[in-house]
């Protein structure tokens, strides 16, 4: 089954994947980044979430006026404000695992497809030596050099800017 859909893959993205995996790379991430954005966008509460993270800024300043002052009363008051902010913190952590368990397969597809095909080619290359390519690479024992971006790298990067952007359009903080 898996191979059929790698087989798919395949014809869709055609003679990109081997003259232009930069490009083929980066429409894997946006469509894995994008289709969690969204699913998050449509199936979590956005507002409960900022409510909640201003709720959170909002304790967190009685908190340390609290300490600060000695007021053991008052200090007893935003404990209990603090358990029931948990409280309300597990339910939207409850929401967000929603969107993650849907985009799951689709994230393990594209990654075996990905891995099929560029496991071992740079894909970016930085003007410099990064230090952090370096470690990465050698944590895996990668023929990259610290210099090199491989398909990983790329895919993280480009899902990561799509999602910053809808994110940004969508409004959701």
């Amino acid at each position: 089954m898996i191979e059929g859909i790698y087989s798919f893959l395949d014809s869709v993205f055609g003679a990109h994947i081997a003259q232009h995996p930069l490009l083929a790379i980066t429409i894997a991430g946006f469509v894995i980044g994008g289709s969690y954005t969204l699913l998050y966008y449509f199936m979590t509460d956005v507002e409960k979430t900022r409510k909640v993270q201003k709720m959170a800024k909002e304790l967190q300043m009685e908190m340390r006026e609290a300490q600060k002052s000695g007021d053991e009363k008052k200090l007893r008051k935003v404990q209990q404000k603090q358990m029931e902010l948990m409280k309300m913190q597990s339910e939207m952590m409850k929401q967000t695992m929603v969107p993650m368990f849907l985009t799951m397969p689709i994230f393990w597809i594209f990654f075996g497809w990905l891995r099929r095909w560029y496991v071992e080619v740079a894909i970016a290359k930085a003007p410099f030596n990064f230090f952090l390519f370096d470690w990465f690479h050698g944590l895996y024992h990668s023929a990259l050099g610290p210099d090199e971006l491989g398909y990983f790298g790329w895919y993280i990067l480009s899902s990561y800017i799509i999602g910053m952007v809808l994110r940004k359009f969508l409004d959701m903080g």
